[in-house]
């Protein structure tokens, strides 16, 4: 007779399908034996991060035993400068994906709907469905771009709290224009908040971005996991309306962001250089990916990310090759949703990274045939 449970979580948390969004290279170590991987599997950058944002942490690590500004002061009113917005317009958290968990928890009520692209950033479907919400999805287009017209439409159907999109977009790494992105917000419900993941924004041209618009009903998030370097220190932020901040503040674990992870960032910002230096960097990786494939007469999407896909053809051979690969040590992941499940994602590694790549790409694709 099977026992009866006297101790069950709460019904949104057993809701939650017991598997892991995203399996880390040191578990993946820890299966295949290797002792070391060439990461190219998460989008961190290979560059590091700014030297000065190093120096300015290291010399504050013998103050470790402080706690960190629980405002994140001085950090936000050099991000109110470099985003010509008001210091009460931003709250700092510990990554964008905490801040998404905050803005689900704070505008998607129990069993109200929150709208995505099915196989997008994958950790705001845990939030939604985590906290009572109803997640609600759209599909990409046959080309592997956002399919910004189904969610207009589904946003205006399911009567949504929340719609969410990446731009550009992770896994695809495409890139919606500014007047793109224009009329669609323009498009969407007015009661319904838009948020805004724009992790990768840091490659893109200021100019091609959607224009900086404060409104209660748009929040924009950004990090200094990308382009930063800075993906340990677990630090990011969120542009919006002071109504908004005030709501976030409510509930935001305040002592949640580490103490050096906003000297850290603080360093960043101050050394500007360092990022235009990684971002040209990354550029030409994207270029040397699309010409490894190109070679192959494999295609791929362009990206405005740290992030090359490559099409294999079918779902089956996309996880075939990224299976090889990690095999022999070089770590890559695949988008899990059609139609980009066809698709090999390769993070732009150094020089020496991407020598690494193409050697064991072109090798295992000899023996997995298309």
């Amino acid at each position: 007779m099977e026992e009866t449970k006297l101790i069950r979580p709460a019904p949104a948390i057993e809701a939650i399908p017991p598997t892991v969004p995203f399996i880390g290279p040191e578990q993946l170590m820890r299966q295949t034996g290797h002792a070391e991987l060439v990461r190219l599997g998460a989008n961190e950058s290979a560059f590091g991060p700014s030297p000065k944002a190093v120096e300015a942490m290291a010399a504050e690590l013998p103050r470790l035993s402080w706690y960190g500004d629980p405002e994140s002061y001085d950090l936000r009113s050099m991000l109110a400068v470099k985003h010509r917005c008001a210091i009460e317009e931003l709250v700092v958290g510990s990554g964008i994906d905490e801040l998404m968990g905050l803005v689900v928890r704070a505008f998607v009520a129990p069993g109200a709907a929150a709208l995505t692209t099915r196989g997008s950033y994958p950790t705001l479907n845990y939030h939604v469905i985590g906290y009572g919400g109803r997640l609600v999805l759209a599909g990409y287009r046959s080309d592997g771009r956002l399919d910004l017209e189904a969610l207009v439409e589904t946003a205006h159907r399911e009567s949504v709290s929340l719609v969410y999109l990446a731009n550009p977009d992770n896994p695809s790494g495409t890139f919606v224009s500014h007047d793109e992105m224009q009329r669609f917000y323009d498009a969407l419900p007015k009661n319904a908040v838009v948020l805004l993941d724009e992790a990768y924004a840091d490659f893109v041209d200021d100019g091609e971005l959607m224009p900086a618009t404060i409104e209660d009903r748009l929040i924009r998030t950004r990090t200094f996991s990308k382009a930063y370097g800075m993906a340990g220190a677990r630090i990011g932020y969120a542009i919006t309306a002071r109504s908004n901040v005030d709501t976030l503040q409510k509930i935001r674990l305040h002592y949640g962001v580490n103490r050096n992870a906003q000297i850290g960032a603080i360093a960043s910002l101050s050394d500007d250089a360092f990022r235009r230096f990684v971002v040209d960097a990354v550029a030409q990786g994207r270029e040397d990916y699309a010409r490894l494939a190109a070679s192959l007469n494999l295609a791929t999407i362009p990206s405005k990310t740290n992030f090359v896909c490559i099409d294999l053809g079918t779902a089956d051979r996309a996880t075939r090759v990224m299976n090889e690969l990690l095999q022999r040590g070089v770590w890559i992941r695949k988008p899990a949703q059609a139609p980009l499940d066809r698709f090999v994602r390769v993070s732009v590694g150094t020089p020496a990274m991407r020598a690494a790549f193409e050697q064991a790409f072109r090798a295992v694709l000899a023996e997995v045939p298309a």
